[in-house]
C-alpha cells in the first residue's frame, strides 16, 4: 500500500492551542503530519523539536484521495493556527472539509 505524508512545522497554535486524544490541548510551536493510505488521512501533531507524535482529536478521518488529503492537511494548518481548541475537520462528500465548531 502506498502512504503519502504531508508535515508542516513551525505552526504557532492560536489561543486554545489543538485538541489530542493523548496529550490534551497542545499550544504553542508545533508540527503537523497528515498520512494519507489510499482511504482515510490520520493527522498527528507534536511541539516543534520534540520526537512524541500525538493523536489530533478527530483522526483518522475518511478521505477519498491523496489531491483531498493535501486539502485537508492544509485545512487543520489554518485550523491549528486559529486556534480555539483545534481538532480535525470531517470531510464531507463534496471533498471540502467542513468547519470544525
Amino acid at each position: 500500500m502506498n502512504r503519502t505524508t504531508w508535515t508542516t512545522a513551525d505552526v504557532f497554535a492560536g489561543q486554545g492551542g489543538a485538541r489530542t486524544g493523548e496529550g490534551g490541548v497542545m499550544s504553542g510551536n508545533l508540527t503537523l503530519r497528515t498520512t494519507w493510505d489510499g482511504a482515510q488521512a490520520e493527522v498527528r501533531v507534536r511541539y516543534t523539536g520534540t520526537s512524541r507524535w500525538y493523536t489530533l482529536a478527530g483522526s483518522p478521518v475518511p478521505c477519498p484521495s491523496e489531491h483531498d488529503s493535501r486539502q485537508l492537511h492544509q485545512a487543520v494548518v489554518e485550523a491549528v493556527r486559529a486556534g480555539g481548541g483545534a481538532t480535525v475537520p470531517q470531510y464531507v462528500r463534496v471533498g471540502r472539509p467542513a468547519r470544525t465548531p
